[in-house]
């Protein structure tokens, strides 16, 4: 069982630009990972297994829409202390800070932006503590990058609509209790749905044979003429922008995520490159190793301010998409880079579960991927700074 002996850097005193409200939150779900996460999540990660037994942990903590009204069931945080508990989550694994992301901002945000006051009342309060757990679907077998062809679709049959098709890559599916489904009516028009399990024709099989984020649960949902009850359709906002402003939270926790994961990495192999010896001296005395550490630092520092400086941006609600799109790109990035680089300075020992850079790296070829994949985040940045798309957005309906 592997020691947790993780210490958080902070080059530049970026703590002193922190309440303390939410240095506090942020202690509070460092504490719980490092007492209930961190002994357990290799053997979970190498049996390909989700802790079930942590989900009400991560409630207690705020890991379950910590930005949510204290009326709906949330902690009523502001969006820096969300990423603060996304960063500390990740730094112990990407499968459960993905765990706690999908709740809060795929599955427990769109309730609160965009559904009915019955629907907030009926299922918010029971997603932020964990007893009941969802799920959210846009993405498709066929189509990824490209949500606005999807072809799962829904039609009128009276007091309920018939949901039919597929959604794959979907974290938490084979636990949830309810799917929040993004499919297009009769005429084009995409709408979000919350599906319930134990609907007829409602199923969630689990994908096997991941290689990365496997401490995680992903499935399927598949819908076969699904009677949806119409008072489960979400009535705040239709079209291709209410998933997406739901990604747009979502990416922002992943930005503040692979963060966690960086400073993971980091504090290891600083850690070990003073402990290590060859030729005599400590490994950290040798150049090409200040080097690596020395320009990981320096990414990890750029990225902490960026991404807080985003945050406040994001609890004045001043945010673009493009500039979340840039950080979940940025930091996702320097994560992997350092994950790399950190694995080299631990030598062969880098590869073994004694340390957590490995899984790291495994994890965040997935996180580079999800969410928006690399390039097309770049593609969002050209786009905003030239005005020109160099892609086809498909259908916004």
């Amino acid at each position: 069982m592997r020691t947790d002996l993780y210490t958080h850097p902070d080059y530049c005193n970026m703590d002193e630009l922190l309440t303390d409200e939410q240095k506090l939150v942020r202690d509070t779900a460092r504490a719980w990972v490092k007492r209930e996460v961190s002994p357990i999540i290799d053997e979970h990660y190498e049996k390909a297994t989700f802790p079930m037994h942590l989900l009400r942990g991560l409630g207690e903590i705020g890991a379950f829409g910590p930005y949510i009204p204290e009326e709906y069931g949330g902690a009523g945080l502001d969006q820096i202390s969300y990423g603060l508990i996304m960063q500390e989550l990740e730094r112990c694994d990407s499968g459960l800070r993905s765990t706690a992301s999908v709740q809060s901002s795929l599955v427990m945000y769109p309730i609160w932006r965009y559904g009915s006051e019955e629907q907030k009342m009926k299922y918010l309060p029971k997603l932020g503590t964990g007893e009941m757990m969802g799920c959210f679907g846009l993405t498709e077998p066929d189509h990824g990058s490209d949500p606005g062809s999807m072809i799962t679709r829904f039609t009128d049959a009276g007091d309920h609509v018939i949901l039919n098709g597929a959604k794959m890559w979907i974290s938490n599916a084979p636990f949830a209790d309810i799917a929040v489904v993004w499919a297009k009516d009769e005429s084009g028009r995409i709408h979000g749905l919350i599906v319930e399990r134990g609907m007829e024709g409602f199923s969630t099989p689990e994908m096997h044979g991941k290689l990365s984020l496997r401490a995680s649960s992903t499935g399927e949902l598949i819908f076969v003429n699904v009677k949806v009850p119409k008072e489960n359709i979400l009535p705040g906002r239709t079209g291709l922008g209410a998933p997406l402003s739901c990604l747009d939270s979502a990416r922002f926790g992943i930005a503040w995520g692979a963060l966690g994961s960086a400073m993971d990495c980091y504090d290891q192999a600083l850690r070990y490159a003073k402990e290590r010896t060859q030729f005599g001296t400590p490994i950290a005395s040798f150049q090409l190793i200040q080097k690596k550490l020395a320009e990981m630092i320096t990414e990890i520092t750029k990225a902490q301010f960026l991404t807080l400086r985003v945050g406040q941006l994001r609890n004045e609600g001043k945010a673009t998409t493009a500039q979340i799109s840039m950080i979940k790109r940025n930091n996702v990035e320097i994560a992997l880079n350092i994950a790399r680089e950190a694995r080299q300075i631990h030598g062969a020992m880098g590869i073994t579960s004694e340390y957590s850079i490995m899984r790291h790296m495994a994890n965040l070829e997935s996180v580079l991927t999800y969410e928006g994949t690399h390039d097309i985040h770049l593609l969002i940045t050209g786009m905003d700074i030239t005005g020109i798309p160099a892609f086809s957005t498909g259908s916004t309906k």
